[in-house]
């Protein structure tokens, strides 16, 4: 196997952009990660492996090579230096980003997909992804001011969710919802209050929900867009959830609904 030993090798550059955001690559940092990816045919190019690793990330750094990604060993003070999170795992690696098209995540029908304005910390975003595809949700879009799904916070938040469900990034939302409407897909805007309490909706025509970001939730330009308005009901003193709370609260209740009609 390969060895590099300086942290200024440009390999260890390369990481680092992945980390950073580099557009065309994306940065998977521990084992079931890259399993995920492996899976599902993930483009992985390049892996790299502490050479104190353990028997089984060894093994799958096997598996990757063979699969066709370049695997190098470095020491675990040069991982470190690849790797963004405080702990490595003891293997991360690249892959080539595949982004899916709006028309792809707004193909699947009856459409159930979950529009992202504004959600900015990528751990909501992830989580959401992995909720959408826990409960059968059909696609995410996010608009240009939401958190990347491909950075590598979200991506260790979606669980690998994000290589099997199609996810739209950096979307004009109006240009989406027009796309959506254009399908027969009704537009619901998730708000605090006065909408349709969520158990009263019925969500098992095409649907695509708007959610807004932290703090402050859709902006009004963006519940515009609706033409229905979907409230989650709770108890007082409460008047709000986490974004990716509500995201799979409603991801979960369309299940429900679509599940009963199909048994």
């Amino acid at each position: 196997m390969e060895t590099i030993t300086s942290r200024q090798n440009p390999i260890v550059r390369r990481f680092r952009a992945a980390a950073d955001g580099a557009r065309e690559s994306v940065l998977l940092d521990g084992a079931h990660l890259i399993e995920e990816a492996l899976a599902a045919s993930a483009p992985i190019e390049l892996v790299a492996i502490d050479e104190g690793a353990k028997a089984d990330v060894a093994a799958l750094g096997r598996r990757v090579e063979t699969a066709g990604a370049r695997v190098i060993s470095v020491p675990s003070t040069v991982l470190a230096a690849m790797s963004p999170v405080r702990q490595p795992s003891g293997i991360v690696a690249i892959a080539r980003r595949q982004d899916k098209s709006l028309a792809q995540t707004l193909a699947a029908s009856p459409q159930m997909v979950l529009i992202l304005d504004e959600v900015q910390d990528p751990g909501n975003v992830g989580a959401i992804v992995r909720a959408a595809e826990a409960c059968g949700a059909t696609g995410v879009i996010t608009g240009q001011g939401t958190a990347d799904p491909m950075g590598w916070k979200a991506l260790r938040g979606s669980m690998g969710s994000i290589f099997r469900l199609p996810v739209a990034v950096r979307q004009n939302l109006a240009d989406a919802v027009r796309a959506a409407r254009a399908l027969g897909i009704e537009i619901i805007a998730a708000v605090p209050r006065d909408g349709v309490p969520l158990p009263e909706l019925d969500l098992r025509r095409p649907v695509a929900v708007l959610l807004g970001g932290e703090g402050g939730g859709l902006r009004d330009s963006v519940v515009d867009l609706a033409t229905t308005r979907l409230t989650i009901p709770m108890r007082r003193p409460v008047e709000s959830l986490n974004v990716a709370t509500a995201a799979a609260l409603i991801a979960y209740e369309a299940q429900r609904q679509r599940t009963s009609v199909l048994s």
